[in-house]
């Protein structure tokens, strides 16, 4: 890659890298507690499979993304790096919509199933959840715009030696 090239994807990278960092820590550190009747209640990421989902693929994510800031720009795994970005914004995109439909019946509630909403019982707990998924989020745009930008290279590289 020329030098041009790598400043906008190294910045698009460390920005990834921080949004999806920032997502698995966030999730993984909330947690709260409510006392109902006498019984307490633990409300974890670790209740939810959709949620331990969304940990592990930004845990995989932020290591992608380390690995692929230290690839040598004249390296040739650049052509398989576009194939994983896009294999790496699938999964985020997934876990966004899995953990996003658990955090709405959190919030909401589900009146045809019976579930209660569970928000106004442990407030810390939905904020750092929302906390966490507008950050992933904010990851999979930024996964979206790498995506973009190597394509553009890409289609420009072709044409160039067309």
């Amino acid at each position: 890659m020329a030098m041009a090239k790598c400043i906008p994807t190294f910045a698009l990278r460390l920005m990834a890298l921080g949004a999806t960092i920032s997502a698995t820590i966030v999730m993984v550190t909330s947690h709260d507690s409510a006392t109902v009747l006498n019984l307490k209640f633990d409300a974890k990421y670790t209740n939810s499979p959709s949620f331990k989902y969304f940990v592990i693929i930004n845990a995989i994510a932020s290591g992608y993304g380390l690995i692929t800031l230290f690839l040598p720009s004249k390296s040739s795994l650049w052509r398989l790096v576009l194939v994983l970005d896009l294999v790496i914004l699938s999964l985020l995109d997934s876990t966004i919509s899995a953990a996003l439909a658990i955090g709405y019946v959190g919030k909401k509630g589900n009146t045809h199933a019976g579930w209660l909403p569970i928000c106004g019982q442990v407030p810390k707990f939905c904020d750092r959840v929302t906390g966490a998924l507008i950050s992933g989020f904010i990851a999979a745009i930024i996964y979206f715009l790498l995506l973009l930008y190597s394509l553009h290279n890409v289609i420009n590289l072709l044409n160039a030696k067309a």
